[in-house]
Parts: structure tokens; C-alpha cells; sequence
């Protein structure tokens, strides 16, 4: 009998995880047609529509992908690389359900690795190109992600001392079932620094601006500016994936509520809290941006050594202000 149940279990976290993946994958493209909706109206326009992003990728797969002259096999996979890096964290982060299959390799540095994965192929695929704006902004994404890949460790470490694991599954089903440590300074300090460079991590302002093609200004879209056809709509399927997991991950961490368990009866409900969540932060980073502007490239390291500091004293505060 025991060995029926497990095998249930293991069946519906399976089901989680290949929903988990579905969502974000069809779904990332929506979240960043909320933001650019919410963005319009707040600025007295119509907007594309939340379905804009989806179209846009159809155009761009019915494209003609282009080579640039000199660039190397760096140049043509590193679309599939970061596509394949938000696909895996999708799958093993508790993004609906903490009885997936995969969840043993959901482990904090694990996942930190493969988000710093995709971002140095997207770095060296601007070298590939051999043009003074890839270079430029791969030196500027390397200088930030030296900055902001600490930051996640540090902040989400500060929310593991307490559960004495690594596990995002199991930093989620501890915060279920102690509510309370959501109002911790630790929990505050780490939310507030998690904030901050999943900013920077997905290039939004004020770190950078995704809309814009200003020379001086870009990053992420230097990068990826000799990218053509279904190359580019592999890139920026992939960025948008990326933003909704890492939105995801804050929203789970801090307030996972909803979240499923072994159970398949509550996945659907899940799937829907889940996405509540990550558009309600999606259009709060959206209506943020309508009242910033972007800063200037040398106050971005100092923006996000206050957001590492931060996440430092929510190590501190962890292990110093637990109760006895």
C-alpha cells in the first residue's frame, strides 16, 4: 500500500512539475504584455495588448535567422542555452507544487548556477559578434551579475538558517507551516534585497531599460543586437521566462500561499495563485518604472552593494535574533 501511495505522489509531482513548465513558458509572454498594458495606461495610452509579446514572437520565428560575419558556434547557442536554463529552473523550483520530482535539485547554489549560466552565454555570445556595443554590454552585464548573483546566495541563505537546508522546497513548506517568519527582520531584509536585483537581474529600471536602443545606455539589448528571426525570438522568450520565475521565487518565498503539496486536487488552484502572484508583481514593477528613471551606469554598483548589504544583515539578523 505504501509503495501505491508513493508511487501516486511521485506521479502528481510529476504532473506539478510538467504544469509548472507550461506555465511559465506560455505564460511569460503574458506577464510581459501586463507590464507593458499597465505601463500604457498609467502613461495615457491604449497599449498593444496583453498578447502583444506572443505576436511578436510569431513574427519573429517566420524570420530568416541571420549570421554575422566571424561569429562561432558561442554566437548560435547561446539562445538555446538561456532558454534552456529558464526551462530547467522552472521545472525543479516550487513554482505550484513542493512534491516534484526534481525537487532535490532544487537547491539554492544550483539554481543560482544555471541563471549565472544562461547570462555569461548571453555575455559571450556579444563578444562572439565582435562590435563595440556586444562587447559593451557584456562587460555591463558581467559587472552587474558579479554583483547580484552574491546577493541572491546571501538573501536566500538568510531565509535558510532557519530551516537548515538549502532546499527551496524546503524554505516554502517551512514558511507554510510558520507563517510568522514572513514578518521576521530576516525575512524583511532578504525580501527587500531579493527585490532589488531580481530588478537587475532582468534588466528593468532603474538598472536598465528594456525598451530603449540608446547606445550609451543599453545592456541587455546590446547584447543581443545582431540577433535576427527565431534566434531573437528564442532570446526574448527566454528574458521573459526569466523575469516571471525570478518574480515567481520572490513571490513563493515571502508569500507562498496557495502552493500545492502532494496533492493533484489542488494544483489547478495552484497554477492560478501562482500567476495572481507573479502578475501582481509584474504590474507593480511596471507601475514603479512609470515614476523612475534610469540611473546612471556607475550608481548601479552602488545601488546593488546596498541591496548585498542588506542581504547580509539578513544573514546576521537570522542567526542572531532566532527565538531560543
Amino acid at each position: 500500500m505504501s509503495a501505491a501511495v508513493s508511487a501516486a505522489v511521485s506521479a502528481a509531482g510529476a504532473v506539478g512539475a510538467a504544469a509548472q513548465v507550461v506555465l511559465v513558458a506560455a505564460g511569460a509572454p503574458v506577464l510581459v504584455g501586463l507590464m507593458r498594458q499597465v505601463r500604457a495606461r498609467l502613461e495615457g495610452r491604449a497599449g498593444a495588448g496583453f498578447l502583444q509579446p506572443w505576436r511578436d514572437l510569431r513574427k519573429l520565428v517566420r524570420k530568416e535567422a541571420i549570421t554575422p560575419d566571424g561569429t562561432g558556434p558561442i554566437f548560435r547557442t547561446a539562445p538555446l542555452v538561456l532558454a534552456g536554463t529558464a526551462l530547467v529552473i522552472a521545472a525543479v523550483i516550487p513554482v505550484a507544487t513542493t512534491a516534484s520530482p526534481l525537487d532535490g535539485a532544487a537547491d539554492l547554489f544550483a539554481v543560482a548556477a544555471l541563471l549565472a549560466l544562461g547570462t555569461v552565454a548571453l555575455a559571450l555570445a556579444g563578444l562572439d559578434t565582435g562590435t563595440a556595443f556586444g562587447g559593451m554590454g557584456a562587460s555591463r552585464e558581467m559587472t552587474v551579475m558579479a554583483l547580484v548573483e552574491p546577493t541572491i546566495l546571501v538573501s536566500i541563505f538568510a531565509l535558510s538558517v532557519p530551516v537548515g537546508s538549502t532546499n527551496l522546497g524546503a524554505i516554502v513548506t517551512s514558511t507554510l507551516h510558520e507563517p510568522q517568519r514572513v514578518a521576521s527582520p530576516a525575512s524583511v531584509l532578504a525580501a527587500v534585497a531579493l527585490a532589488v536585483v531580481a530588478i537587475a537581474e532582468t534588466g528593468r529600471i532603474p538598472v536598465d531599460n528594456p525598451s530603449t536602443h540608446l547606445e550609451l545606455t543599453m545592456i541587455h539589448e546590446a547584447m543581443v543586437l545582431e540577433y535576427a528571426g527565431p534566434d531573437l525570438a528564442l532570446v526574448e522568450w527566454a528574458s521573459a521566462m526569466r523575469l516571471t520565475i525570478l518574480l515567481g521565487l520572490v513571490a513563493n518565498l515571502f508569500a507562498p500561499w496557495g502552493i500545492a503539496g502532494a496533492s493533484p486536487a489542488m494544483l489547478p488552484v495552484a497554477l492560478i495563485a501562482f500567476a495572481a502572484k507573479v502578475a501582481v508583481l509584474g504590474g507593480a514593477l511596471a507601475a514603479g518604472e512609470v515614476f523612475m528613471a534610469k540611473l546612471r551606469m556607475f550608481r548601479v554598483p552602488e545601488l546593488l552593494a546596498g541591496s548585498f548589504v542588506l542581504a547580509l544583515l539578513a544573514v546576521a539578523a537570522s542567526y542572531f535574533l532566532v527565538a531560543p
